[in-house]
């Protein structure tokens, strides 16, 4: 590849193949694409659009169940085709098509032309620049009413090269997509080893011995449970109320609305501390841990507790054991329940002799690192996709 500013309508990097290429040349997406309107296929599947795996079979889904609805006025769509939700387009929420199936009548399906990839296009749609067209071009009074019908998309002007640099555009991004598609399978299962590993290496419900134990301590004692509140020193006490105007710019970690821990005058950690989560909500969602390590100057809000341990196996074993169990019994509230201080403390914990559980964090520790490892490679991974997306298009239409 090369760079290349010269020209307003070519991208700022293109293919050594097409550096001494003709510009791109504007056209109307009108002239790039018809409208299929193609009804009454009912024998074929259902299909519903995803922001995160395109156009997929809806069984795949976690949506409802449409089998049994009257399919006569749902659009048929075919491979080659990018369909996009009109009323969600100024989002661009749209999709490369993949399999021949059927599409709610709430999507637009757009028929790419002999010159048109529509793989292509279907990058091309989720550039900063496509997508401010699409809201200009989108009909409504608020967002929630705005919508992008094909008389209105088909009027939008695009630069656009020749088939074959479309080509070459779409199997490098599509080449991408692949690989962060692989690496994120990678993520997943390494967290799914994790997991599986945890309800091995913690005694189930009602048992004081774990399913697996390391060699060395098969014949050991039974584990104990001990209340949390006898293991970790809390320190909600030592939250000072602060105002918007106290907050401190900068990288601090900041978790909520207000408040901080004391700790060191300066509110310094010197020790790695546990901040669990009191919003019910998200300790019954799941969306992300509930329970995790913080250290150095932190920003906490009073929606959290946070734990001093006196030993970081300790700790380790409580915020992974906390992170895998269900924890609505101890939630207190109907319309928005919280895990309060009172509740906090008598969560059970099941522990072994601190050898075992030095041996147990070791483990757990190297899994979180691999994963670290993962995320942060999938992240580069896609962070690099967005770049190249910002040069391999042109920023000007």
């Amino acid at each position: 590849m090369s760079n290349n500013t010269k020209n307003k309508v070519v991208p700022k990097l293109r293919f050594t193949e097409f550096e001494n290429a003709e510009e791109w040349k504007e056209e109307k997406l009108g002239n790039l694409f018809s409208e299929r309107q193609e009804a009454g296929f009912i024998d074929l599947p259902l299909l519903s659009l995803t922001d995160k795996d395109g156009i997929i079979p809806q069984e795949n889904t976690n949506r409802k169940n449409n089998s049994s609805t009257d399919k006569s006025k749902y659009l048929r769509v075919c491979p080659g085709d990018v369909a996009y939700n009109t009323m969600r387009m100024w989002e661009g929420r749209s999709a490369y098509v993949h399999i021949e199936g059927l599409v709610s009548p709430a999507y637009t399906v757009c028929k790419p032309n002999k010159d048109s990839d529509g793989l292509f296009f279907f990058y091309y749609f989720k550039t900063n620049q496509l997508i401010q067209q699409f809201q200009k071009y989108s009909q409504g009074l608020v967002k929630d009413t705005l919508n992008l019908k094909y008389e209105a998309f088909s009027q939008i002007l695009v630069s656009t090269p020749k088939p074959a640099e479309q080509q070459k555009i779409a199997d490098c991004l599509s080449s991408l997509d692949e690989l962060i598609t692989a690496q994120t399978q990678k993520l997943q299962a390494l967290k799914a080893h994790k997991k599986g590993l945890m309800q091995q290496l913690f005694p189930a419900e009602s048992e004081t011995v774990p399913e697996l134990r390391f060699e060395e301590f098969k014949d050991s004692s039974e584990w104990e449970i001990k209340a949390l509140g006898d293991i970790a020193k809390n320190l909600d006490s030592r939250r000072i109320p602060i105002t918007e105007s106290d907050r401190e710019k900068g990288n601090i970690p900041y978790y909520g609305a207000s408040g901080i821990i004391d700790y060191v005058k300066e509110f310094i950690f010197d020790e790695e501390l546990l901040c669990i989560s009191e919003d019910g909500a998200n300790l019954v969602a799941r969306t992300y841990p509930i329970a995790f390590s913080i250290s150095g100057k932190t920003w906490v809000n009073n929606h959290a507790h946070v734990l001093k341990f006196n030993n970081s196996c300790t700790q380790i074993i409580v915020e992974n054991y906390l992170n895998a169990i269900n924890l609505e019994d101890f939630l207190t509230g109907m319309a928005q329940p919280k895990l309060n201080r009172g509740k906090l403390d008598i969560i059970p914990i099941p522990l072994p002799k601190l050898a075992e559980q030095q041996k147990i964090a070791e483990c757990l520790s190297s899994l979180d690192e691999q994963i670290s490892a993962q995320k942060e490679k999938l992240e580069a991974l896609k962070t690099h996709k967005k770049g190249l997306m910002q040069a391999l298009f042109p920023s000007a239409l």
